[in-house]
């Protein structure tokens, strides 16, 4: 074989390796992740113990709908302990909800220890992206590696959440600020081999499909109960398989 036909084949399969390698990592941190805590929920009583579910981050987990109105019931948080209580009757679970309206991942990380690690978390799910943009790439990054990497020292589950839209930004353009730490986030979760939860590409997907974000939306920065929807929905796909 000549070496002008041995190169295109080599990068050709590189290339094919590549992308099943993240189809891989895709696959298998959805159907297995959470197995073992999976395993915990469906427990009875006297085996069963609670699980602690802690959601960290800015108004969006908090449950701010339109401001300064907090619709806490139908935020993602307890959308997602009212799909697992349907799924796993008998567990007990605590939603832990220490986000804070208004914050960056940079404040996040300095009140992590005291306010998130404290509770223990089985889970942990983290949601700061979309105020992140007031901090920039490389700050929001810092604060994020710290955060996970402290959290895998004491064998937390986690799961990383891209941004809720803002009706502001421009979603169809591919080098917009969200766009920039949606693909930071995700390439975070493959590197510390952690959970996503990708609500950009589905709310993404939603503005391909029908131009109707807004019916999503509270304000333009906060989603509704529908917009809730999606993003839990995501969130479930780690309790669904």
């Amino acid at each position: 074989m000549s070496m002008n036909l041995f190169i295109p084949i080599l990068l050709l399969l590189t290339n094919s390796c590549d992308q099943h390698g993240t189809n891989d990592y895709n696959s298998k941190t959805t159907s297995q992740y959470l197995h073992v805590v999976k395993g915990e929920l469906s427990k009875e009583w006297p085996d069963n113990r609670t699980i602690n579910l802690v959601f960290h981050g800015h108004s969006v987990p908090a449950g701010y709908f339109e401001t300064p109105f907090v619709n806490t019931f139908d935020s993602y948080p307890f959308q997602v302990l009212k799909k697992l209580k349907a799924k796993y009757p008998y567990a007990v679970i605590n939603v832990i909800n220490t986000s804070v309206g208004g914050e960056t991942s940079v404040s996040g990380q300095k009140r992590f220890e005291t306010e998130v690690l404290n509770h223990s978390p089985d889970i942990l799910l983290i949601d700061y992206a979309l105020n992140d943009r007031g901090v920039g790439l490389e700050e929001s990054r810092k604060a994020w590696v710290k955060m996970i990497e402290s959290a895998k020292q004491d064998g937390i589950k986690i799961i990383l959440l891209t941004p809720s839209p803002d009706l502001r930004v421009n979603l169809s353009d591919s080098d917009n600020e969200l766009e920039k730490h949606a693909i930071q986030i995700r390439e975070l979760a493959q590197k510390y081999n952690i959970g996503l939860a990708d609500s950009y590409s589905s709310f993404k997907q939603i503005q391909v499909d029908c131009d109707c974000l807004s019916e999503y939306m509270s304000q333009s920065n906060h989603p509704n109960k529908k917009g809730h929807v999606v993003i839990a929905q995501e969130i479930m796909k780690y309790f669904n398989r």
